[in-house]
Order: structure tokens, then C-alpha cells, then sequence
């Protein structure tokens, strides 16, 4: 391989795909429009790879003009001044799942959806290694996809964001896994219709064996497969292949997979997530007792739905990963009274629609720069308070909350204006907690 390659985002992918290039005999160079501490440090350890920091919108013309290929790292949007140059003069745009996936001889299966990707990711691997096939996984779930090249394993497990999906060309995973769709990213696709088909193109290379794994539950999902090339198998909790029915989970010929109440997790995105999970491994190979005993086993990742606290008859959960208004509304209506606390950066959705979940919140807690509109959205339905730190958040929360009720971290928002990551705002949220809880403790001993 040779040539000029431009990489967009010196972030974990931007740098595995940089060396990754430049060990092909590409010439390399980075542009990094948001530089940090750590992408500095990274840089310095680049050798033979040029690092461009802050380039004027000239000079990333240049570099473009220059460049054979274009490869965005995760979440660079659409409208960066590059990859517009890019896509009007016609240079190659390629994500790195695409140029990975090109020298990847094992079969892939991948996984994408608004909400539930490292949930069903992980799933899948685990049932996989439990049925003794050699699985990895990786893509937005932990190491790139280039990471993987060149493993010894029998099956990679992808998951894979619109981003990704976005600039891909002949990518072709032998399973392709949709969850589901929902309003999401705003702020980096041009609109809800460039979106979903950025998603689309999980199925679009696939043909002969292959095997588009559909949600039923959901319109859009399955508008999509109604055209797939492959295969179709779907999922859902009642009219689907892999299903629920009568409190079990069951394969497409009726076989049980794992009764609901065995299950450690049961509210209904768990259990889609599941049969989704199990529909996908066994197309991979894995056995039917291979992803039981993963079921069996499998625990929540972390602020997804992670119970962190309980005090007072009130449970305290943290879903800090549910960024957008459909992940909140799935964690709300899972419990049938909530004080719920929410708010952060909005990504450009349109949050008025949590109030479909009214019926299940007692009290609101709004936060974060979004505090207004979440304050807007249940301003005829629910009281809300409107808190200026974690801290204050969780003592409003527990003011509010009664015997029985849950206190639910479920955002609804990104978390850029306050913390990080979704993971720093939900260690804050449980660190608040554990010290309300242990306090409560104290005056009830």
C-alpha cells in the first residue's frame, strides 16, 4: 500500500489508524483541530507521521488536495471543513472500519443502533467464547478495528457507529446486527433521513450466506430490511423470529433460550437485547447452550441501568449512557415511578418528547445546559427543580423521592458541558449517591 493518507482526529482512532497506515508504507499526516494534553503526547510518539495542529482552513485544503484518501476519526462531523473539500473535489473518504475490515480474513459480525451497541456487542462475543469459538470484539466497544487485523480468531465482533457506517464502501460483515433507531447526533448528521442511512449501510455489501439480524419492534429497522440483499432474521418482544413468548425467550423453531425471570436484567430493552444478541451469535456460530451460559452470566456494563444505591425503600440508578431522549424514555418507562434526573448538552433533539414517559415520573430534576428545555418539556405535567450540580441534583432527587420510587440518571444528553464522558457523570452521580446512602444508613441504624 502506498501513497498519502489524511487523518482527521488524533483521538484512540485517529492514532491506531495513523500507525496503522504509516506501517503500510502510507504517508501520513494528522490534523488535529481540538488539541490536548494527551493528543500532544501521542503525537510525540508518532514517528515518520506528520501532526498538523489547528490548520487554517487554507492549509487543511491543502492537505486534502494532496491526499489520496481522507479517514475521519469517529464523530469528526460531516461539515468539517476536510472532508467537505474532500467529498466536492471527490477524494476517497474511508472510515477505518472500512479500510480494516479489507484485511480482516474471519468473518465479522456487526452491530449498530441508536442505543444497546456494547450491550449486544459484548453479549455476542461472550456467547461466541462460551460455545468455544475464538471471538474478539472491538470497534466502538474498545479497540479499533485495526487493532484486530492479523488476530488469531475465528470471529470479530464489531460494534459500529453512523459515523463509521458513514464512510464505507465495501464493507460487509457476515451478520449485520440493527438494534433500532431513534432521532440522534443532530449535531454531526445533516438530518434524521442522512442518519438512518448511515445506518443502512450495515446491510448494503451483504449477499449469498449473509444474514441481516432486524429489529421487528421497529418501523424504521425493518423498512430497511424489507430491501436487505441477505437474509433476514428478526427480533422482538412478540411477531419476531427470535421472541418472547409466555415469559420465555425462544428461537425462531420455538426452542427456550432462557426464561425471563433467570434473567439478570429483564426490562424490555434488556430483552430485546438479548434475543438480538442470541440471533446474531448463532448465526456466527455460537451454540444454544453456549449463549444461555453467557446469559446466565452476563452483567450490566457500567451506567447503563447500573443500580448504584439504596436507601429509604428508594433505589438509585445510574444510565448516564443514555444520551438521547430514546434511551431515556426505554430506562424510564422500565420502572413504574421515577424521580428522574436529567439534562446536559443537547445534541440538537428534540427533548419535549420525554414527557410521553410523564406517567411513570413523579418529579423532575433538570440539569446541565439543557436544564431549561428538560424544565420545558414537563413544565404542564410534572414538577421539576432545577439543580446547578450533581450534588444538588441528588439532594433534590432525594427530597422528592418516596417509599418505592427509583431515582433514575438517565440524561437524555450528552455530557460535554459539565464532565468528560457519560462514564465521569455517572461516577459523579454514584459517588453523590453512595455518600447520601451510607449517610442515610447511619441515621437508620
Amino acid at each position: 500500500m502506498s501513497g498519502n493518507a489524511l487523518v482527521i482526529g488524533l483521538g484512540v482512532s485517529g492514532d491506531a489508524i495513523a500507525r496503522w497506515l504509516h506501517g503500510r508504507g502510507q504517508r501520513v499526516v494528522v490534523v488535529e483541530d481540538a488539541p490536548t494534553a494527551r493528543t500532544r503526547e501521542r503525537a510525540a510518539a508518532l514517528e515518520g507521521i506528520e501532526v498538523r495542529e489547528e490548520p487554517s482552513d487554507a492549509e487543511a485544503e491543502t492537505l486534502v488536495r494532496a491526499a489520496d484518501v481522507v479517514v475521519p476519526s469517529p464523530g469528526v462531523p460531516e461539515a468539517h471543513p476536510a472532508l467537505r473539500w474532500a467529498l466536492e473535489s471527490g477524494t476517497a473518504v474511508l472510515s477505518e472500519v472500512e479500510l480494516a475490515s479489507r484485511e480482516i480474513s474471519v468473518p465479522i459480525v456487526g452491530v449498530t443502533g441508536t442505543n444497546g451497541k456494547t450491550t449486544v456487542t459484548t453479549l455476542i462475543a461472550a456467547m461466541l467464547v462460551a460455545s468455544g469459538v475464538r471471538a474478539v470484539a472491538a470497534g466502538n466497544i474498545g479497540p479499533p478495528l485495526v487493532a484486530v487485523v492479523g488476530q488469531d480468531v475465528d470471529v470479530v465482533v464489531a460494534e459500529l457507529s453512523s459515523f463509521q457506517l458513514r464512510f464505507t464502501e465495501r464493507f460487509r460483515p457476515r451478520v449485520g446486527v440493527w438494534l433500532n433507531f431513534a432521532e440522534d447526533h443532530r449535531d454531526w448528521h445533516p438530518d434524521a433521513r442522512a442518519y438512518a442511512a448511515a445506518k443502512t449501510r450495515i446491510w448494503a455489501n451483504q449477499a449469498g450466506d449473509d444474514v441481516a439480524v432486524a429489529n421487528a419492534d421497529d418501523p424504521v429497522v425493518m423498512d430497511a430490511a424489507a430491501s436487505a440483499p441477505a437474509r433476514v432474521t428478526t427480533f422482538g418482544l412478540e411477531a419476531a423470529d427470535w421472541r418472547v413468548d409466555a415469559e420465555v425467550l425462544r428461537t425462531p423453531v420455538g426452542e427456550e433460550l432462557a426464561r425471563v425471570d433467570t434473567l439478570p436484567r429483564r426490562l424490555p430493552h434488556d430483552l430485546a437485547n438479548a434475543l438480538a444478541a442470541a440471533a446474531a451469535a448463532v448465526e456466527a456460530g455460537a451454540s444454544l447452550r453456549g449463549a444461555r451460559a453467557a446469559l446466565r452470566d452476563f452483567r450490566p456494563l457500567p451506567h447503563r441501568g447500573t443500580l448504584v444505591g439504596e436507601a429509604g425503600a428508594v433505589r438509585w440508578y445510574d444510565d448516564s449512557k443514555a444520551t438521547n431522549p430514546h434511551a431515556a424514555l426505554a430506562a424510564i418507562r422500565g420502572f413504574p415511578s421515577v424521580v428522574l434526573v436529567a439534562g446536559g448538552r443537547n445534541k440538537a433533539l428534540d427533548l419535549s418528547v420525554l414527557a410521553e414517559a410523564a406517567d411513570h415520573v413523579r418529579h423532575v430534576v433538570a440539569i446541565g445546559e439543557a436544564a431549561a428545555e428538560v424544565e420545558a418539556a414537563f413544565a404542564r405535567s410534572r414538577p421539576v427543580t432545577v439543580a446547578s450540580s450533581m450534588r444538588a441534583a441528588v439532594k433534590a432527587a432525594e427530597a422528592a423521592a418516596r417509599p418505592g420510587d427509583v431515582v433514575l440518571l438517565a440524561p437524555a444528553c450528552a455530557s460535554f458541558d459539565w464532565y468528560g464522558s457519560y462514564a465521569e457523570r455517572g461516577d459523579d452521580f454514584a459517588a453523590e449517591v453512595h455518600t447520601l446512602t451510607g449517610r442515610r444508613r447511619g441515621v437508620e441504624d
